[in-house]
């Protein structure tokens, strides 16, 4: 129970044909909005979903304290395609073969325009894959959105963050009940204890480790209940299939769909707030620095933190949680 507005939807949107080929049987957005939409139509702010995450994952951080405020802006999170709540392989028995981020944000423009009326955002806010689709949107509707946070997140993913990704594929993969195209017969449950281990040795930093913060910090009593509980325990509450869909997802991210990077980013309009992880390891400080440079108007705010990439989505961090909310609410009411 909120003291805003608040509403939950689906979108349909018919067979959706997709950016690499192929299409979305059927394709449905679920979304959730906090807010008031103004009059104008112009306090829209969108916060898509990052991996594997729903929108009551992210809810936490809107409030009238919070880094959204829902009683100044009109705040709407659509749930990525396979997150479970949207199409997703888990509720489809058409999935294709690869569905990115520029599909994801061709389904939200249609959401927005459709369902609220809205040809215009005031920005774009999203952490980790939600940043990708931030970067996305300003590169596909570059006179669509004002600004966009981009909360370590970065345009192209990198080289060696496909590592990371392929290395979770490759376990997800070699699982028995791995079934190809995608399915698998049961729940994985020996890759998915090997999958939240990987995920866990990436996630948070050396630092990190090294303050033994998942013992005081997260209150694990010791490094095996950490791993279990925090990180495979986790991730095998959503389907494999799904994890593996959006793992594809991530990996396909690239505004420049291969092509020139610089030139890419020169195209997008929108203010661009860069807010890496200053010990992210996925989305790392240097992926931004060389963005910068090609960007019209952007800056560059890391996070001053040892959690790793889970500074951007900092529930348990008061003094990352009091850095991103300031961030955010200079970039969200600067003309």
């Amino acid at each position: 129970m909120t003291d805003w507005p608040t509403a939950q939807g689906e979108f349909h949107l018919g067979d959706f044909p997709l950016h690499r080929g192929g299409v979305l049987r059927d394709a449905k957005l679920v979304w959730r909005s906090h807010g008031t939409l103004s009059p104008a139509r112009d306090n829209v702010v969108l916060y898509p979903t990052s991996y594997s995450a729903q929108h009551p994952d992210l809810e936490w951080l809107i409030g009238p304290e919070g880094v959204l405020d829902p009683t100044r802006w009109f705040i709407v999170i659509p749930n990525m395609f396979g997150n479970g709540l949207s199409t997703s392989p888990s509720n489809s028995a058409d999935w294709p073969e690869l569905v990115t981020s520029w599909d994801n944000v061709a389904a939200q423009k249609r959401l927005m325009e459709e369902v609220f009326g809205v040809t215009h955002l005031h920005a774009v806010y999203g952490w980790s894959m939600g940043a990708q689709q931030a970067y996305h949107w300003a590169a596909a509707y570059p006179e669509a959105v004002s600004r966009i946070i981009v909360n370590c997140g970065s345009a192209r993913t990198s080289v060696h963050n496909r590592i990371f990704l392929q290395s979770l594929i490759a376990v997800l993969e070699a699982a028995p009940e791995y079934l190809g195209d995608g399915r698998f017969s049961s729940h994985p449950a020996r890759a998915m204890n090997a999958f939240g281990r990987i995920y866990a040795s990436w996630a948070l930093s050396q630092d990190f480790y090294r303050a033994n913060l998942h013992l005081t910090a997260l209150g694990a009593p010791d490094l095996e209940t950490f791993l279990r509980r925090d990180w495979v325990e986790r991730f095998s509450r959503r389907p494999a299939a799904d994890l593996l869909a959006h793992l594809r997802t991530w990996e396909a991210g690239d505004i420049a769909d291969g092509g020139d990077l610089p030139a890419a980013l020169r195209a997008i309009q929108a203010r661009v707030l860069l807010m890496p992880g200053a010990t992210d390891l996925y989305f790392r400080v240097a992926d931004n620095e060389a963005e910068l440079p090609h960007l019209r108007h952007a800056e560059l705010r890391p996070i001053p933190s040892i959690w790793g990439h889970r500074a951007g989505n900092p529930q348990p961090i008061p003094e990352d949680t009091a850095f991103i909310r300031a961030q955010v609410r200079d970039w969200l009411e600067r003309s």
